[in-house]
């Protein structure tokens, strides 16, 4: 586990975040935005403040076990969810990781991860397909031209 060593300066302290810090904040960040929670609504559930969400997502301060485990009932995941994807954290793949790996990274844009929150937002399956229906054609036609 040598990619995951903390950086430790001459004072006995970490120079900067640690990059599993900085990956767990960065997950917080991705599943609140797709679920379309600002940081304060998910400060309130677990009762805390906005300004510590921000730290916690920046990696600055760590996430506890029990806090961990707060987040992943507010955000509906399990709290594996959160160390997803983590390069150099040695685990055992399962069945239809891949998959779900390659839809996790391409979950990655801003943009993407604001459509998905909309989109669950439509209850109304008819619509969704409408949506679905014109979102291929739109692909099929970008692809054509060569976007």
């Amino acid at each position: 586990m040598g990619a995951l060593v903390a950086r430790v300066g001459s004072t006995g302290r970490r120079d900067r975040p640690h990059e599993v810090d900085v990956h767990v904040g960065q997950r917080l960040r991705m599943r609140r935005t797709l679920l379309g929670l600002s940081q304060g609504e998910l400060a309130r559930s677990v009762g805390l403040t906005f300004q510590q969400i921000q730290k916690y997502e920046r990696g600055v301060n760590r996430i506890g076990a029990s806090r961990l485990a707060e987040f992943a009932i507010a955000l509906d995941v399990p709290t594996g969810w959160f160390f997803e994807e983590l390069p150099g954290l040695p685990t055992k793949p399962k069945r239809g990781s891949r998959a779900e790996s390659s839809a996790i990274r391409e979950l990655g844009g801003r943009e993407t991860l604001d459509v998905v929150r909309l989109f669950n937002k439509v209850k109304d399956r008819r619509v969704r397909e409408r949506v679905m229906a014109l979102l291929r054609a739109v692909a099929a036609v970008d692809e054509q031209i060569g976007g």
